[in-house]
């Protein structure tokens, strides 16, 4: 009997232990996995389409001025930065920029224009094909991507499969489209990119939460720094096009910064009647200092204007004066500290009904 109440005792203090021991790692756990401030460099990441295609001048660069920002990136002594790190570094804070090259659609005017050109210079970059209209005119055909994918540099992402608006798809139709597009790239790569690209920027929380469990990595079209705060499944792009590609212009953009943010709300990104305007909610880190130097402005309404903002200790809270206009609502907020820019942006999609 005593040998009994010994062993219970024992047991006891044991499970006691155990019990501890489970609480001390999970706290640590996520300790681990919460958010600091750790005035990461970042990766900057541009995003292309057309090439030389002069028609469609909000999509297209001219390869002169694409050489050129080339150049500028190279005289920065910036890196180009290698997508096969992407994941694998995410929570790695960056001492220096990176600069990530991605470009959209697989037009047939990248592989005859770009590729050459990034090919010779040896600079890194993400492709994302939509696989319906492959092979159709003006699209680069699966030899030709198949090129790109064996290359050392050029990385192949997945960008659905028709490049409709999934956003109004039902869930169903949206599940059916990735998934459509996943057995062709596994049929014709052998494998399916673990790199996601939202046709037109747009996602759902829905949206959101399946290309999570999916893949590995997702890019918006909202532009932005990525640090290693932001969310995996909605990083920022700077869209480079014949508007917003002006040399000037494209200087200012590469020596933005990340303004690096705990939380913003709302999560969910597609808006309806009675949720646009939305309250726009940021939660900054404590570390941040002078958020109320912090400018804002957006495009409710349908015109660009300097945004309502109002500050509680590290929350900066947006009151839009009017709804946003469908189909797509954006707002770019940016800090001056020391002379340097820190920048970040998002985008909501409004639906009219």
């Amino acid at each position: 009997m005593i040998i009994k109440k010994i062993l219970s005792f024992a047991a006891s203090i044991i499970s006691l232990f155990i019990v501890q021991l489970s609480f001390f790692v999970n706290s640590n756990s996520e300790e681990n996995n919460s958010k600091y401030y750790s005035s990461d460099k970042g990766v900057l990441s541009l995003m292309y389409h057309r090439f030389n295609e002069n028609e469609y001048p909000s999509t297209n660069i001219k390869m002169d001025i694409f050489h050129e920002q080339m150049e500028i990136i190279k005289n920065l002594d910036y890196n180009f930065y290698d997508p096969k790190f992407l994941v694998e570094e995410f929570n790695k804070s960056k001492n220096k920029k990176k600069i990530l090259i991605t470009i959209d659609d697989g037009f047939k005017s990248f592989y005859n224009e770009a590729w050459p050109y990034l090919k010779e210079n040896k600079i890194p970059f993400i492709l994302f094909i939509s696989t319906e209209p492959v092979g159709k005119k003006g699209y680069m055909n699966w030899d030709e991507i198949i090129e790109i994918d064996n290359s050392e540099f050029g990385y192949i992402g997945h960008h659905s499969h028709t490049h409709e608006y999934l956003i109004d798809m039902s869930d169903e139709e949206f599940i059916n489209d990735i998934e459509t597009a996943t057995k062709i790239f596994k049929n014709k790569l052998g494998y399916s990119p673990s790199i996601f690209s939202y046709p037109f920027g747009e996602y759902s929380l829905f949206m959101k939460k399946y290309i999570s469990e999916n893949f590995e990595i997702a890019f918006g079209q909202h532009s932005g720094i990525i640090d290693i705060n932001k969310d995996k499944f909605e990083l920022p792009r700077f869209p480079i096009n014949e508007k917003y590609g002006e040399l000037k212009r494209f200087k200012s953009i590469i020596d933005y910064n990340p303004l690096e943010y705990k939380t913003l709300k709302p999560e969910e990104k597609k808006l309806n009647s009675k949720t646009n305007p939305p309250k726009l909610i940021v939660e900054f880190f404590k570390d941040q200092k002078n958020i109320q130097n912090i400018n804002c402005y957006s495009n409710d309404g349908g015109n660009w204007k300097k945004s309502n903002l109002k500050f509680e200790s590290n929350i900066m809270i947006v009151n839009f004066e009017k709804p946003f206009v469908p189909r797509r609502g954006r707002i770019n907020c940016s800090l001056n500290e020391n002379g340097k820019w820190k920048w970040f942006g998002t985008q909501f999609t409004i639906r009219s009904n």
